[in-house]
């Protein structure tokens, strides 16, 4: 596939995460929602299933809608390193186009909102106990369990007398929304799970840019956290993946 191919596939599924994934933090946060004080149970079923509508789009890429998978592949010899910058571009760019339609939809939600300073989480992640080296570590682990179930989950195969042997990718990206339902349950308490880059780092540039009445600042100083913890946790993870004896 053609580096615009890529870009465009990337661009679009990562576009149609953050769409969704800020689409139910903001059905979650802002008052005059049918959504409202939906619990965080209901915020990672809708960033799982962000994932899985993200991912599907962007298949004909490789499916990767995060910086920390585009790292893992790399690392392990799975990704031609000259591939990268176009992977990172698709993926910030969508990423803030999608918040910035999600903002769209949720307008006269966000106008009416009794709480604006207070929106930044809605695009962007942050820290409930804010210590940047442990937030870092906090963002490290669950990528790290993303990007190595990624790498390692096994897919169809042919078994004895051609009858299938299901591994946990033949379920396609749906098992993708299953462990990130499991990562921000088990996972995501002390940073919101940012696990990606793109889907922390693109909607908080369209934040700071978008016109939401009343809105507070980005939070700059912690941006470098889900920027830096995925892509140590992904490349990480596709780095043991490399080392590990085959089988």
């Amino acid at each position: 596939m053609s580096a615009g191919a890529i870009f465009v596939f990337e661009l679009l599924g990562t576009a149609t995460l953050t769409l969704l994934g800020c689409g139910v933090v903001a059905n979650v946060t802002l008052r005059d929602t049918l959504g409202n004080s939906g619990g965080w149970l209901l915020v990672n079923f809708g960033w799982g299933f962000a994932v899985f509508a993200g991912a599907s789009i962007a298949a004909p890429a490789g499916a990767h809608i995060n910086p920390a998978v585009t790292f893992g592949l790399a690392v392990n010899g799975q990704l031609d390193w000259s591939l990268v910058p176009v992977y990172l571009v698709a993926q910030l760019v969508g990423g803030a186009l999608g918040a910035a339609v999600c903002w769209a939809a949720y307008k006269l939600q966000f106008d009416t909102h009794d709480d604006p300073a207070n929106t930044l989480g809605i695009f962007a992640t942050g820290p409930t106990v804010r210590n940047k080296p442990w937030n870092l570590v906090t963002e490290i682990i669950g990528t790290f369990v993303l990007v190595f179930w990624i790498l390692l989950s096994p897919g169809a195969a042919s078994g004895p007398d051609g009858i299938p042997e299901f591994g946990n990718a033949a379920l396609g990206y749906a098992a993708v929304a299953f462990i990130v339902i499991g990562i921000g349950s088990s996972l995501g308490g002390p940073t919101g799970y940012a696990i990606n880059p793109a889907r922390d780092l693109g909607p908080r540039i369209a934040y700071a840019l978008l016109p939401i009445r009343g809105k507070g600042g980005a939070d700059w100083a912690y941006s470098w956290v889900p920027i830096l913890g995925p892509i140590i946790g992904g490349s990480a993870a596709g780095a043991l993946a490399l080392a590990l004896p085959a089988v």
